[in-house]
């Protein structure tokens, strides 16, 4: 006799696959975090044959990532609110179906207009991905294994802008542009169709209503600081639609008018972005630590490409494979690093690890001129990528960690918007201190390489000083993971 399952058999079954089912979430979740901020990053390599291709000048085909990282600096307040509200599963299905509907739009766009159009859709995908990712972690995994789930996320982080340019240039080597979309759709399509069948709901959604007029100033706000510093970044402005400064000026003046009117909503639990998580002082501090890393990041990573094309003369595939080791090697350690903080929690990670940025940046300061081998640039590279590993996963972690659980949402939405806020100021920092340098020497009859290679030495300079406060920091950061959980919300 073959038989029926009984239905006690049947009832003990379903917490099992309930149980496999969860296991697969955080790997789909991670996966699907990873191409779409690779595809973030594909187009700085790109944009050259772009703008060949479609005849556009310079400045119109820029727009390209400047819609990109304005559209991600909009949506991704939102994200606290929508995690709340929906089931996560809801959430991945649209950011994934946006993404994927974006890439297909950049795949078959025959001009700039539906190209323009397509990233905006990838980037309203991508911007809900990473909260995502970091609330899920948090109300999934325990407190004393959030580290190297964490790492893992490090990994996404760190490995994907690494890769990106890479990959850029080696597929425009062989293929046309439109591929840089065509080999990740059916990546996305496959991503998209795996998190429908297997994510399930496993946060309950509570009743939470959007409060447009602050989504109407953050819009301004984020938009204007996002796109202000990337203005700035980007030849010092001159030839962005919007004058730099002035774009900051409205982002400034916006964002105080939000945070008042969030103030004022989180007494009744209304704010589209919570602001009590900085009432949790290691939440606060972390925050500060990594947008302080972020900076030193983004500026790094804009400044060493101009330094070996412009000043050490190699090309663009060189310049990508010097920058590749640095990413992978950051994205390796932060498996690591996770279980670490695990055991030993976050100030012995933290402190060696801004210590070795900062004596990364003062030898930059130091040793880079017109002759530097480029095995010197890959070496410090690689050196700063060891610092900002053992920092970036602890203090995350951390962050994150300490606050109350009805406050995960916004944490990770407070962190995404950091982020992009202090990549594109770094950014700007960087590239504007480098280009004044530069034109001033010029100015005085010095050569362009030399010129170009005082300005760099100048930024990192600045960037060096940042390091140095940013090491002080790291001691207020506490030491046990046990001293960084569940924060009280009021």
């Amino acid at each position: 006799m073959t038989g029926q399952p009984t239905p006690d058999a049947a009832d003990a079954a379903e917490p099992q696959r309930a149980q496999s089912a969860d296991k697969l979430v955080i790997p789909l979740l991670l996966v699907s975090a990873f191409i779409v901020i690779l595809n973030e990053t594909i187009m700085a390599v790109a944009l050259p044959a772009l703008n060949r291709d479609l005849g556009i000048p310079v400045s119109t085909g820029q727009w390209l990532t400047s819609a990109f990282m304005l559209v991600m600096a909009v949506v991704i307040p939102v994200t606290g609110y929508l995690l709340q509200r929906f089931h996560i599963r809801q959430v991945f299905i649209t950011a994934m179906s946006l993404f994927t509907l974006g890439t297909l739009v950049c795949f078959l766009a025959p001009g700039f207009a539906l190209l323009l159009l397509g990233r905006i859709v990838q980037a309203s995908g991508t911007a809900i991905m990473m909260p995502l990712l970091m609330t899920t972690v948090l109300n999934m995994v325990a407190a004393e294994r959030r580290g190297r789930t964490m790492g893992n996320i490090s990994i996404v982080i760190s490995v994907a802008p690494a890769v990106g340019p890479t990959l850029s240039g080696l597929v425009l080597n062989v293929l046309d542009w439109r591929w840089l979309f065509g080999l990740v759709l059916p990546i996305a399509v496959v991503g998209l169709l795996l998190g429908a069948l297997f994510i399930r709901n496993v946060t309950e959604p509570r009743a939470a209503s959007i409060d447009v007029p602050s989504v109407l100033v953050s819009a301004p706000a984020f938009g204007g600081l996002v796109y202000g510093f990337s203005s700035l970044g980007e030849s010092g402005g001159s030839t962005a639609p919007v004058p730099p400064w002035s774009a900051i000026a409205v982002g400034a003046v916006a964002l105080v008018v939000f945070v008042a009117r969030q103030l004022r909503l989180q007494r009744n639990d209304r704010a589209l972005l919570d602001l009590r998580v900085f009432r949790s002082r290691q939440f606060s501090v972390s925050i500060g630590l990594v947008a302080g890393s972020f900076l030193a990041l983004f500026g790094t990573l804009i400044l060493l490409p101009v330094y070996m094309q412009y000043v050490l003369g190699l090309d663009t595939l060189a310049t990508g494979l010097v920058m590749l080791p640095g990413g992978l090697v950051m994205g390796l350690l932060a498996p690591f690093v996770g279980r670490l903080y695990d055991r030993i929690g976050a100030r012995p990670l933290i402190i060696p690890g801004a210590a070795l940025v900062s004596v990364v940046l003062w030898t930059m300061v130091v040793v880079f001129d017109t002759d530097t081998a480029p095995v010197v640039v890959v070496g410090t590279h690689v050196v700063m990528s060891v610092g900002l590993g053992l920092m970036f996963t602890p203090l995350l972690t951390g962050a994150l960690g300490s606050l109350d659980q009805k406050l995960y949402s916004h944490g990770s939405a407070v962190v995404g918007t950091i982020q992009q806020v202090a990549g594109a100021a770094g950014t700007a920092t960087f590239t504007t201190v480098m280009s004044a340098t530069a034109a001033g020497l010029m100015a005085g009859g010095t050569g362009e390489v030399a010129a170009q290679a005082a300005g760099i030495n100048t930024a990192f300079t600045i960037g060096a000083v940042v390091s140095v406060l940013a090491f002080a920091a790291t001691f207020f950061v506490r030491g046990s993971t046990a001293d960084t959980e569940q924060a009280p919300a009021h």
